[in-house]
């Protein structure tokens, strides 16, 4: 038993479907570019290559319904739905939810530029809402995954648009980190990534999952 210096912070976690316990979130881990049209509307080349993975701290998680507050330092704040998979022992996949990944595109743009790491365009408080977890199988490879703001479709296209698939994913996620239960490995977002501001309501959902929505604010 330890004594600490002051109360450690809450552990983050999310609600399982149809289960009373939560899910602890050890990290999340986010893998770029893969969707073939998003990589194009990023200018980048689609072609089949290794993943290349960000990070979020645990704590940028945005649970049980709740909504993000806009950042600050920013001017273009974007969305990005994706499908979640969540890791049980062992590092394998033990549940599925639906996730939106929040960038200050403007500071990634900068970023690039300067060729600097991008952990303040990705990696801020509130930047990672996500759904609740259902365990147990994936959505069907033809799943359809959207996103919608204010009503509008933004996003749309199903997860075997995918360059590569969740298990691919976590498989080349796992050459860079051990895995461990309590990751969350956020799988990439298809092409209409756009920009929210205060008061949009975001709604976005993967087929057989519960959908997540939110506004900001």
């Amino acid at each position: 038993m330890h004594d600490w210096l002051f109360p450690p912070a809450d552990l983050p976690s999310l609600p399982i479907v149809g289960d009373p316990r939560r899910f602890a979130v050890r990290r999340i881990l986010c893998v770029g570019q893969n969707y073939a049209a998003h990589a194009r509307e990023m200018g980048a080349d689609p072609e089949r290559q290794t993943p290349f993975f960000f990070t979020k701290p645990g704590d940028a998680l945005v649970s049980d319904g709740a909504d993000p507050a806009y950042p600050g330092l920013t001017e273009n704040l974007h969305h990005e739905v994706e499908l979640v998979c969540a890791l049980g022992p062992g590092g394998a996949i033990a549940g599925w939810a639906v996730g939106v990944d929040l960038t200050r595109r403007d500071l990634q743009a900068e970023a690039k530029s300067r060729g600097r790491p991008w952990d303040a365009a990705k990696g801020f408080d509130q930047s990672a809402p996500c759904g609740a977890l259902t365990l147990g199988p994936p959505p069907a490879p033809d799943a359809a995954i959207r996103l919608s703001v204010n009503g509008q479709v933004r996003q749309s296209a199903t997860l075997s648009d995918m360059i590569w698939d969740p298990h691919g994913v976590v498989e080349q996620a796992g050459r860079f980190w051990t895995l461990a239960a309590g990751d969350l490995i956020y799988t990439g977002t298809p092409e209409g990534v756009g920009p929210v501001v205060r008061g949009d309501r975001v709604e976005a959902t993967v087929e057989g999952l519960v959908p997540l929505s939110f506004t900001v604010r």
